[in-house]
């Protein structure tokens, strides 16, 4: 007979599609310790149902729009920082795509960002990432800068996205339709996985940056307002990636 360890091992191992056979395998088992793995299993076939009725609402704006062939989404990630670019991201995804678990990068985990995110890559049909550094969001505002790094993202993808749903905003400059939704990032599946692409590429480069101004805590708080931030910049003053016109509050620039 298989012993408890190797069923629990069974389950662990145990894709989606190999739950229920799983169950209908031990379910006679009345090993306290098998049904236990029973009910954990249920209890996945359960959450699993849950995700993908939740995720097949994230389709509703992309299969209202499915005349269109390339559908991108959009999103940025780092406007609120006080140091670091404004990265945009720009992704579209192949309309018979099985991803799930995408939402808001914001509520999202760091590790289950990273999941996400090289799920998405490996799925998507294309993505596309656009900068603006601290120094261009000084020069022409935030806002600005953030529509300059979304126009690049979106010009570097191939094959041309002939439909935009962009997170709240409507890009100026650009001649392909956008469709602006409000907290798109939690409606719609491209702008989701555009939130977390975009989220995971600045976060990735806050770290690098870092190493190279270690005194300011980028690798935790990515450039954001976090009080041992704000003490560095009143001891050290600003570092060449700060926002000057971010700062103004804390230090002399």
């Amino acid at each position: 007979m298989i012993s408890i360890g190797e069923v629990k091992a069974q389950l662990q191992a145990a894709c989606e599609n190999e739950l229920p056979a799983f169950v209908t395998q031990y379910e006679g088992d009345s090993r306290s310790g098998v049904q236990k793995c029973v009910e954990a299993a249920r209890k996945r076939m359960e959450s699993l149902a849950k995700e993908r009725q939740r995720t097949e609402k994230l389709w509703e704006y992309e299969r209202s729009y499915g005349s269109y062939s390339y559908i991108c989404g959009i999103d940025e990630a780092g406007r609120g920082p006080l140091a670091g670019p404004v990265v945009a991201g720009a992704v579209i995804l192949p309309k018979d795509c099985d991803l799930l678990y995408i939402n808001d990068s914001k509520q999202l985990s760091e590790k289950k960002r990273e999941e996400l995110y090289t799920k998405i890559m490996e799925c998507a049909l294309c993505c596309g990432i656009g900068y603006a550094s601290p120094q261009r969001i000084d020069e022409i505002n935030i806002l600005q800068a953030t529509y300059e790094a979304m126009r690049e993202a979106v010009g570097k993808l191939n094959p041309r996205p002939d439909l935009l749903l962009n997170d709240a905003v409507t890009i100026p400059q650009v001649s392909i339709r956008q469709v602006p939704i409000i907290k798109g990032d939690a409606k719609s599946i491209s702008i989701g996985a555009a939130s977390i692409v975009a989220k995971v590429t600045r976060d990735r480069l806050m770290v690098q940056y870092d190493e190279v101004y270690p005194a300011y805590g980028f690798a935790a708080n990515k450039g954001y307002g976090a009080q041992m931030h704000i003490e560095a910049l009143k001891k050290y003053g600003p570092c060449p990636i700060h926002r000057k016109t971010f700062i103004t509050h804390f230090c002399e620039v």
